[in-house]
Protein backbone atom coordinates (compact mmCIF):
# COMPACT_ATOMS: atom_id res chain seq x y z
CA UNK A 1 0.00 0.00 0.00
CA UNK A 2 1.30 3.37 -1.19
CA UNK A 3 0.16 6.20 1.17
CA UNK A 4 0.99 9.42 -0.50
CA UNK A 5 1.32 11.77 3.06
CA UNK A 6 1.86 14.38 -0.10
CA UNK A 7 4.90 15.96 1.63
CA UNK A 8 3.45 16.27 5.02
CA UNK A 9 5.64 13.47 6.41
CA UNK A 10 8.20 15.20 8.00
CA UNK A 11 5.97 18.10 9.64
CA UNK A 12 4.14 15.03 11.01
CA UNK A 13 7.12 13.40 12.27
CA UNK A 14 7.97 16.85 14.02
CA UNK A 15 4.70 16.92 15.16
CA UNK A 16 4.75 13.82 16.95
CA UNK A 17 8.26 14.64 18.48
CA UNK A 18 6.28 17.79 20.20
CA UNK A 19 3.73 15.62 21.40
CA UNK A 20 6.48 13.40 23.03
CA UNK A 21 7.87 16.28 24.55
CA UNK A 22 4.76 18.09 25.63
CA UNK A 23 3.25 14.48 27.31
CA UNK A 24 7.25 14.06 29.31
CA UNK A 25 7.37 18.04 30.49
CA UNK A 26 3.86 17.59 31.77
CA UNK A 27 4.57 14.53 33.43
CA UNK A 28 7.12 15.39 35.04
CA UNK A 29 5.58 18.51 36.39
CA UNK A 30 2.19 16.31 37.30
CA UNK A 31 4.21 14.11 39.50
CA UNK A 32 5.94 16.45 41.34
CA UNK A 33 2.40 18.71 42.09
CA UNK A 34 0.51 15.04 43.00
CA UNK A 35 3.07 14.23 45.50
CA UNK A 36 2.75 17.63 46.99
CA UNK A 37 -0.93 17.11 46.62
CA UNK A 38 -1.07 13.90 48.33
CA UNK A 39 1.71 14.47 50.90
CA UNK A 40 -1.11 17.92 51.81
CA UNK A 41 -3.93 15.29 51.83
CA UNK A 42 -2.23 13.28 54.27
CA UNK A 43 -0.64 15.59 56.60
CA UNK A 44 -1.76 16.07 60.24
CA UNK A 45 -1.90 19.69 59.37
CA UNK A 46 -5.77 21.13 58.29
CA UNK A 47 -4.91 23.88 56.10
CA UNK A 48 -2.77 21.23 54.48
CA UNK A 49 -5.51 19.25 54.27
CA UNK A 50 -7.92 21.59 52.98
CA UNK A 51 -5.64 22.82 50.55
CA UNK A 52 -4.74 19.49 48.77
CA UNK A 53 -8.78 18.53 49.13
CA UNK A 54 -9.24 22.02 47.01
CA UNK A 55 -6.81 21.33 44.51
CA UNK A 56 -7.65 17.90 43.51
CA UNK A 57 -11.27 18.82 43.56
CA UNK A 58 -11.51 21.98 41.75
CA UNK A 59 -8.51 20.66 39.14
CA UNK A 60 -11.08 17.18 38.53
CA UNK A 61 -14.17 19.15 38.22
CA UNK A 62 -13.10 21.43 35.22
CA UNK A 63 -12.92 19.26 31.56
CA UNK A 64 -9.11 19.55 30.75
CA UNK A 65 -9.59 21.92 27.33
CA UNK A 66 -10.63 24.55 29.56
CA UNK A 67 -7.91 24.62 31.91
CA UNK A 68 -5.50 24.90 28.31
CA UNK A 69 -7.81 27.77 27.06
CA UNK A 70 -7.88 29.46 31.02
CA UNK A 71 -4.11 29.15 31.34
CA UNK A 72 -3.23 30.42 27.90
CA UNK A 73 -5.63 33.35 27.46
CA UNK A 74 -5.97 34.20 31.33
CA UNK A 75 -2.18 34.81 31.93
CA UNK A 76 -2.25 37.15 28.83
CA UNK A 77 -2.64 40.70 31.23
CA UNK A 78 -0.13 38.85 33.58
CA UNK A 79 2.72 38.32 31.82
CA UNK A 80 2.42 42.00 29.81
CA UNK A 81 2.36 43.39 33.41
CA UNK A 82 5.29 41.18 34.41
CA UNK A 83 6.97 42.38 30.88
CA UNK A 84 6.56 45.82 31.68
CA UNK A 85 8.36 45.60 34.91
CA UNK A 86 11.35 44.00 33.36
CA UNK A 87 10.90 46.48 30.08
CA UNK A 88 9.74 43.33 27.94
CA UNK A 89 6.77 44.57 26.21
CA UNK A 90 6.06 41.47 23.91
CA UNK A 91 6.13 38.99 27.28
CA UNK A 92 3.44 36.20 27.11
CA UNK A 93 2.87 32.59 27.61
CA UNK A 94 3.98 30.24 25.02
CA UNK A 95 1.64 28.02 23.89
CA UNK A 96 4.19 24.79 24.69
CA UNK A 97 4.54 26.62 28.42
CA UNK A 98 0.62 26.77 28.55
CA UNK A 99 0.33 23.25 27.35
CA UNK A 100 2.59 21.92 30.02
CA UNK A 101 1.27 24.13 32.34
CA UNK A 102 -2.70 23.03 32.07
CA UNK A 103 -1.64 19.33 31.63
CA UNK A 104 0.54 19.13 34.58
CA UNK A 105 -2.01 20.32 36.75
CA UNK A 106 -4.86 18.37 35.88
CA UNK A 107 -2.22 15.02 35.78
CA UNK A 108 -1.06 16.39 38.97
CA UNK A 109 -4.86 16.08 40.36
CA UNK A 110 -5.73 12.83 39.70
CA UNK A 111 -2.04 11.66 40.73
CA UNK A 112 -2.63 13.19 44.04
CA UNK A 113 -5.55 10.49 44.25
CA UNK A 114 -3.16 7.67 43.16
CA UNK A 115 -0.12 8.42 45.38
CA UNK A 116 -2.67 9.34 48.20
CA UNK A 117 -4.41 5.74 48.12
CA UNK A 118 -0.61 4.11 47.96
CA UNK A 119 1.06 6.11 51.03
CA UNK A 120 -2.36 4.75 52.57
CA UNK A 121 -1.83 1.14 51.84
CA UNK A 122 1.46 0.92 53.18
CA UNK A 123 1.07 -0.45 56.96
CA UNK A 124 1.57 2.07 59.80
CA UNK A 125 4.36 -0.12 61.22
CA UNK A 126 7.22 0.50 59.16
CA UNK A 127 6.91 3.81 59.95
CA UNK A 128 6.94 2.93 63.70
CA UNK A 129 10.00 0.59 62.82
CA UNK A 130 11.97 3.40 61.60
CA UNK A 131 11.57 5.81 64.32
CA UNK A 132 12.48 3.11 66.60
CA UNK A 133 15.80 2.69 64.22
CA UNK A 134 16.28 6.17 65.37
CA UNK A 135 15.45 7.81 61.72
CA UNK A 136 13.98 11.19 60.75
CA UNK A 137 10.65 11.61 58.87
CA UNK A 138 12.32 12.66 55.94
CA UNK A 139 14.94 9.41 55.96
CA UNK A 140 11.65 6.97 56.88
CA UNK A 141 9.59 8.61 53.91
CA UNK A 142 12.57 8.54 51.33
CA UNK A 143 13.97 5.26 52.25
CA UNK A 144 10.71 3.31 53.71
CA UNK A 145 7.76 4.99 51.98
CA UNK A 146 8.68 5.81 48.85
CA UNK A 147 9.93 3.00 47.71
CA UNK A 148 6.59 1.08 48.32
CA UNK A 149 4.40 3.66 47.14
CA UNK A 150 6.32 4.12 43.82
CA UNK A 151 5.92 0.22 43.22
CA UNK A 152 2.50 0.41 44.48
CA UNK A 153 0.95 3.45 42.88
CA UNK A 154 2.96 2.97 39.30
CA UNK A 155 -0.19 1.22 37.62
CA UNK A 156 -2.39 4.00 38.40
CA UNK A 157 -0.04 6.51 37.30
CA UNK A 158 0.58 4.56 34.17
CA UNK A 159 -2.90 4.86 33.20
CA UNK A 160 -2.64 8.39 33.79
CA UNK A 161 -0.02 8.88 31.29
CA UNK A 162 -1.90 6.71 28.80
CA UNK A 163 -4.62 9.63 29.00
CA UNK A 164 -1.87 12.42 29.38
CA UNK A 165 -0.37 11.29 25.98
CA UNK A 166 -3.95 11.38 24.21
CA UNK A 167 -4.92 14.88 25.83
CA UNK A 168 -2.04 16.56 24.66
CA UNK A 169 -4.26 16.89 21.28
CA UNK A 170 -6.24 19.55 23.03
CA UNK A 171 -3.22 21.84 23.13
CA UNK A 172 -3.61 22.05 19.24
CA UNK A 173 -6.10 24.43 19.76
CA UNK A 174 -3.99 27.26 21.41
CA UNK A 175 -1.88 26.77 18.35
CA UNK A 176 0.95 24.58 19.33
CA UNK A 177 2.19 22.33 16.09
CA UNK A 178 1.87 18.72 17.78
CA UNK A 179 0.65 15.79 15.94
CA UNK A 180 -3.11 16.93 15.31
CA UNK A 181 -2.21 20.31 14.78
CA UNK A 182 -0.16 19.27 11.73
CA UNK A 183 -2.67 16.62 10.74
CA UNK A 184 -5.36 19.35 10.76
CA UNK A 185 -2.85 21.40 8.47
CA UNK A 186 -2.57 18.67 6.11
CA UNK A 187 -5.88 18.28 5.89
CA UNK A 188 -6.85 21.55 4.96
CA UNK A 189 -4.20 21.71 1.94
CA UNK A 190 -5.22 18.13 0.38
CA UNK A 191 -8.88 17.79 1.20
CA UNK A 192 -8.10 14.00 2.80
CA UNK A 193 -9.34 14.10 6.37
CA UNK A 194 -9.68 10.41 6.64
CA UNK A 195 -6.13 9.49 5.47
CA UNK A 196 -4.12 12.35 7.75
CA UNK A 197 -6.51 11.69 10.72
CA UNK A 198 -5.87 7.66 10.56
CA UNK A 199 -2.17 8.70 10.07
CA UNK A 200 -2.32 10.74 13.42
CA UNK A 201 -4.37 7.82 15.28
CA UNK A 202 -1.51 5.54 14.27
CA UNK A 203 1.24 7.94 15.31
CA UNK A 204 -1.09 8.01 19.04
CA UNK A 205 -1.21 4.11 18.96
CA UNK A 206 2.78 3.62 18.67
CA UNK A 207 3.17 6.17 21.00
CA UNK A 208 0.81 4.52 23.66
CA UNK A 209 2.39 0.87 22.84
CA UNK A 210 5.49 2.52 23.20
CA UNK A 211 4.49 3.98 26.43
CA UNK A 212 3.34 0.34 27.38
CA UNK A 213 6.47 -1.49 26.80
CA UNK A 214 8.05 1.24 29.12
CA UNK A 215 5.78 1.16 31.87
CA UNK A 216 5.86 -2.46 31.65
CA UNK A 217 9.98 -2.40 32.34
CA UNK A 218 9.68 0.15 35.30
CA UNK A 219 6.36 -1.92 36.72
CA UNK A 220 9.04 -5.19 36.67
CA UNK A 221 11.74 -3.33 38.14
CA UNK A 222 9.58 -1.98 40.64
CA UNK A 223 8.67 -5.05 41.60
CA UNK A 224 11.79 -7.12 42.05
CA UNK A 225 13.18 -6.39 45.19
CA UNK A 226 9.60 -7.10 46.44
CA UNK A 227 8.92 -10.24 44.59
CA UNK A 228 12.42 -11.54 46.31
CA UNK A 229 11.12 -10.49 49.62
CA UNK A 230 7.92 -12.44 49.79
CA UNK A 231 9.41 -15.16 48.21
Amino acid sequence: MNLDLHGFGPALAAGMLMTIQLALSALCLGLVLGLLGALAKTSSNRALQWLGGTYSTLVRGIPELLWVLLIYFGTVNAMRAIGHIFGIPNLSLSAFAAGVIALGLCFGAYATEVFRGAMLSIPKGHREAGLALGLSRSRIFIKLVMPQMWRIALPGLGNLFMILMKDTALVSVIGLEEVMRHAQIAVTGTKEPFTFYMVAALMYLTMTALSMVGLAWLERRASTGFARSAS
